[in-house]
């Protein structure tokens, strides 16, 4: 048998807020298939592909993606028919010219891409393969640092927090599963106090907790105190990242930090951000400046670069275009991979390459809008990310990633290697570069 695709079929169903979202089962006519399941953030860049909706509010308030499912199951089904589903590359640039336009407004992003990763899901099962191998072929693999969003704040919860997540980074460990095993513990300990000092332990979109805490200073304090109470030690084992999200409290060249009372232009962000640096074991700031502030990116790339991942997320949207305007103009250290903001697993893993060779380190992540799908564990081990993005050590569409990467480090043994164990290298080969 060829390979070949005989049937797409699409479906709504919700994701983890509750929205509808699309997942597509794709045919070969081997009998051989795959899935695709499309996430959906809540703060997203300017230059993300469209996600497309129905826009019919008697019916999932518009959100709905029936449309989308017909233009799959109809122009995308007929011109991917006879395509051999191995042919990855082939098979997203058919459905990119079919398209039409740089932001796949026609056909929607989130019907590209659900098609695209459930072609790869499809190969990868006519190869008898798992899906990283498929990806990364047949050799040693590095297994991504969990970054594990353990506070909410900014679009992510109902609190007065401006940055969006503080994130617990376990970089000293052997194996991801005694990372993740101290993520837990962490987590647990962090519970503990947010009760003890009065504070409700609901939990945010991501999974992180969503106490109304208005500093992130105070924030901060009690993210350590918590690595603290669960037999680690910060700036040693833990480590902290956040992601400030900056782009969603930038307005008119200026940073509006409410929780702070503070209105920053570019050069007092990178101070106050500096700050934090300096008085917590930060080793990662994802978004620390605007989408569109690239003067800002680069001072603060000057300023932080040789010790700090500064991950790229709106700034870059996982395009390989605009990942390269930020190598040539030298902001930015790290790429957050966001499938969905791209449309396309071919071009998910362009960027990565993109990166890899352009010094940046890769970080997987998920959406805040999320599915059961665990397709992003295997792409970050497949494409050698060194950081996996998925959210709290709560919540099962987000455990599904972590427990993922759990089978594939016992699945590999000796093959697999933390990432962790690579972090003060880069940072070295970062200060060499500078």
């Amino acid at each position: 048998m060829s390979g070949a695709i005989v049937r797409v079929k699409g479906r709504e169903i919700l994701d983890s807020r509750g929205y509808p979202t699309l997942e597509v089962d794709v045919h070969l006519d081997n009998g051989h298939w795959g899935r695709g399941r499309v996430p959906s953030g809540a703060s997203t860049g300017r230059h993300e592909v469209l996600e497309k909706r129905d826009g019919d509010e008697g019916r999932f308030c518009g959100m709905g993606v029936r449309e989308v499912i017909g233009l799959v199951e109809g122009e995308i089904a007929e011109v991917l028919e006879g395509q051999r589903a191995e042919d990855q590359g082939s098979v997203d640039r058919l459905m990119c010219r079919l398209d039409g336009s740089l932001t796949k407004s026609r056909l929607g992003g989130n019907g590209i891409l659900a098609v695209s990763m459930a072609v790869s899901c499809a190969a990868s099962a006519e190869k008898g393969l798992p899906l990283y191998r498929y990806l990364g072929g047949i050799s040693r693999y590095s297994l991504p640092v969990p970054f594990v969003n353990v506070l909410n704040g900014g679009a992510h919860a109902d609190n007065g927090l401006d940055i969006q997540e503080f994130m617990i980074i376990p970089m000293k460990f052997s194996h991801f599963s005694e990372a993740l095993r101290a993520s837990s513990e962490v987590f647990m300990a962090l519970k503990s106090r947010l009760r003890g000092d009065g504070y409700r332990t609901n939990v945010g979109d991501e999974g992180g907790f969503a106490p109304d805490i208005r500093s992130n200073r105070e924030a901060l304090d009690k993210v350590v105190q918590s690595i603290e109470d669960a037999g680690y030690r910060p700036g040693e084992d833990i480590f902290l990242g956040l992601d400030v999200a900056a782009s969603e409290f930038a307005d008119e060249g200026f940073y509006h930090l409410s929780g702070e009372g503070a209105k920053l232009d570019s050069g007092g962000m990178v101070d106050y951000l500096a700050g934090l640096v300096r008085d917590y074991p930060i080793v990662s700031i994802e978004d620390g400046m605007s989408e569109d502030d690239t003067v800002g990116w680069k001072a603060l790339t000057d300023a932080l670069g040789e010790e700090v991942l500064l991950v790229g997320d709106d700034v870059f949207v996982t395009s390989v275009e605009r990942l390269r305007e930020g190598a040539a103009g030298g902001y930015g250290n790290g790429l957050l991979v966001k499938p969905n903001q791209v449309g396309t697993v071919s071009e998910t893993m362009e960027a990565v390459l993109c990166a890899t060779r352009s010094g940046y380190v890769s970080v997987m992540s998920h959406r805040s809008g999320e599915t059961e799908d665990v397709s992003i564990a295997d792409y970050a081990v497949g494409l050698g990310c060194m950081g996996l993005k998925a959210g709290s050590v709560s919540r099962s569409e987000r455990l599904a990633k972590y427990n993922r990467v759990l089978r594939i480090e016992e699945e590999l043994g000796e093959d697999g290697v933390y990432s962790g164990i690579y972090w003060e290298e880069m940072r070295l080969r970062w200060k060499q570069g500078r």
